[in-house]
């Protein structure tokens, strides 16, 4: 009776491993990013996206997001494995090891910059690369620690893919693209502070300087209703430049009315669980805006 089980057993400890270093590169925040670079890809020409810089691209981005989302697991393995929210990840339970967690690191994201450098071009290999070093390094060993400001300042590493998706296609910086940043770069803050509000003990308990523990709660909330607003201005951006029509110009007022509803109630109507319920929205907000931007696009192709 236990012969089945010695022989189903190596099989079993490789899948176990491969769903820890899958669970590493952090996959459901790689593909909403994959979605922002799918759109700038689109939106950087007025037909079909070249196949090469599209399958090249997007692989070569997402190993190197991959790669940032790993180093952040290995940097923050002390505090992760305090938190009720990070605790069971690979690195605190010991799945896998720091060592083999740097490897794992470096070998994707020097992988994912040779597809990049080789087969899309250079300058969106090292785009990808200062990305990484922002949101791996800046972000998660510095700023993270250092400053109730660090999602703020290191949120411009996680603005980055559309752009990325841009040059990946044209091999130049727009304007337009940087639309893109600004307004991704705008949602982050009040998205990631609504988690910190959520989350506020488990932060003050391993020394993270979250905006809520700093500055109290209260305090968060009126950044997020403000943001919020800003958030929407950001979003009208692309039609005041005529880079969208009203598809686009409709499906972001109602996002955006969406959001600072939301915060607005957060500010005057809390109640428990608000905050992730916030948190969880403006995920689906910048899905939604992002897939309706690539409507609008295609609404107006001749």
């Amino acid at each position: 009776m236990t012969k089945p089980l010695i022989l189903n057993a190596p099989s079993a400890v490789v899948t176990w491993q491969w769903r820890a270093y899958f669970e590493m590169t952090k996959p459901k925040v790689v593909a909403l990013m994959l979605l922002t670079v799918l759109v700038g890809m689109c939106l950087a020409v007025p037909g079909a996206v070249p196949l090469q810089p599209l399958l090249v691209g997007m692989t070569g981005i997402a190993l190197m997001a991959g790669a940032a989302a790993a180093f952040n697991h290995l940097i923050d393995r002390r505090i992760d494995g305090l938190m009720a929210r990070t605790y069971n990840r690979p690195l605190p339970k010991g799945k896998i090891s720091g060592t083999k967690a740097g490897i794992f690191a470096v070998s994707i994201g020097i992988l994912g910059f040779v597809l990049l450098y080789a087969w899309v071009n250079p300058l969106t290999a090292w785009l990808t690369f200062a990305s990484l070093i922002g949101y791996a390094l800046v972000y998660t060993a510095y700023l993270k620690r250092a400053t109730s400001q660090n999602i703020v300042i290191g949120g411009l590493a996680g603005a980055m893919p559309p752009l990325l998706g841009w040059t990946a296609v044209t091999n130049e910086l727009h304007g337009h693209a940087l639309l893109l940043v600004i307004i991704i770069f705008t949602w982050t803050p009040p998205h990631f502070w609504a988690l910190a509000i959520h989350r506020k003990k488990e932060y003050a308990k391993v020394d993270i300087p979250m905006l809520p523990v700093t500055h109290g709660v209260e305090f968060t909330k009126t950044c997020i209703l403000l943001y919020t607003i800003l958030l929407a201005i950001a979003c009208l951006l692309p039609v005041l430049v005529g880079m969208c029509g009203p598809v686009y110009l409709v499906g972001s007022t109602l996002l955006s009315c969406g959001f600072i509803y939301k915060a607005w109630q957060l500010k005057y109507h809390d109640y428990q669980g608000l905050a992730m319920n916030v948190f969880k929205f403006s995920i689906y907000h910048l899905m939604v805006l992002f897939i309706v931007l690539l409507v609008d696009h295609y609404f107006w192709v001749n």
